[in-house]
């Protein structure tokens, strides 16, 4: 009888409810061009929940979870970029490997259109994988396959951000916070938005320039551009959609990127087309990046001394009570599972 791992699976009819822990067959060794990894840490994002909650349609028995980081403890013939013992992370793209995105669907995302990272061990292509940042905890390390790696496409491969712009980032998710970590590291002004006092002081600790709590201030759009004089700012991490996209096209600047990210606000709405027109502005949708993006990013982060901001850790047998927190929106960053 083959070895058993513990893994959570979603079953019908999906809700948090009804996450199932259960126990599958151990992968075994890793075949030529595969690793085995034990998988140690996990973070949770909007996309997750939707999946686990039921509003992301997936399949019976789906195992949940994009982000994994963990321990190689083997490795196939012919894989020549990890040894025994590396720690390393997951990509949310497993086959986008470099240049332009090449898929448009969450088809080959793990915990979505395959199985996640909720188990313990898995057996994958090697490519499905990078290093972690040296020095990085599991737990920090698995907060980049989706937040870190969207904040610094945003910013640094579709942004190509320079010392002295201005971004300005909504909200306080992980993505969010990201950014303005690593806007910040880039020499930028960062304008940060939340609807809680107690967040936004968060991000003043994190450097933030200029705070707004939109709950006080719902034309903050109008209040960005008087605090850049008129101009709008170079940058906007736009995770929210159509609630709050005519406010972000209020912010930036003529010629400025916005980067749709989220549509936490809803996936339909009026867009003022014709003011985004006047700004001469790029709107950009964009998911997370590819595995060479996810290098450049943990090249960064070994050398600029960010760190990841983990809000709360939960154990993977608590999965269902974190997504609750999470869905509760009282985090500020991350919130991850230790295994």
């Amino acid at each position: 009888m083959a070895e058993q791992i513990t893994a959570l699976k979603l079953k019908q009819p999906f809700g948090l409810d009804n996450i199932e822990a259960t126990k599958i067959d151990d992968p075994g060794q890793p075949g030529a061009g595969e690793v085995r990894v034990r998988i140690k840490a996990s973070s949770l994002n909007f996309h997750d929940f939707g999946v686990a909650a039921g509003f992301i349609p997936t399949e019976e028995g789906r195992i949940p979870l994009s982000d994994g980081a963990g321990v190689i403890e083997a490795v196939g013939e012919g894989v020549e970029d990890f040894s025994v013992g590396d720690n390393v992370v997951s990509t949310f793209f497993p086959y986008w490997l470099s240049g332009p995105a090449p898929i448009g669907d969450f088809r080959t995302t793990p915990g979505d259109g395959v199985d996640g990272y909720a188990r313990e061990v898995v057996v994958c292509p090697a490519h499905f994988f990078t290093e972690q940042p040296q020095g990085f905890s599991h737990e920090q390390s698995a907060t980049l396959t989706t937040a870190g790696l969207t904040a610094w496409r945003a910013l640094v491969v579709d942004g190509n951000i320079k010392p002295g712009n201005t971004v300005l980032v909504l909200g306080s998710g992980g993505v969010s916070v990201f950014a303005c970590q690593i806007a910040k590291s880039l020499g930028a002004t960062v304008f940060a938005t939340s609807s809680s006092d107690a967040k936004l002081e968060q991000y003043k600790k994190l450097g933030a320039d200029y705070l707004i709590n939109y709950k006080d201030d719902p034309e903050w759009g109008k209040t960005v551009r008087k605090l850049t004089h008129g101009r709008g700012v170079d940058h906007v991490i736009e995770v929210g959609g159509p609630g709050t996209l005519p406010q972000s096209i209020n912010a930036v600047a003529i010629g400025g990127h916005i980067a749709l990210i989220g549509v936490l606000t809803g996936n339909e709405g009026e867009i003022p087309t014709t003011r985004l027109m006047a700004k001469q502005a790029r709107l950009q949708g964009l998911i997370v990046g590819s595995r060479d993006n996810q290098k450049d990013l943990v090249r960064a982060l070994n050398v600029n001394g960010i760190k990841p901001v983990i809000d709360k850790t939960f154990k993977l047998d608590e999965l269902a009570d974190a997504f609750r927190y999470e869905e509760a929106g009282k985090h500020f960053g991350k919130i991850c599972i230790s295994f």
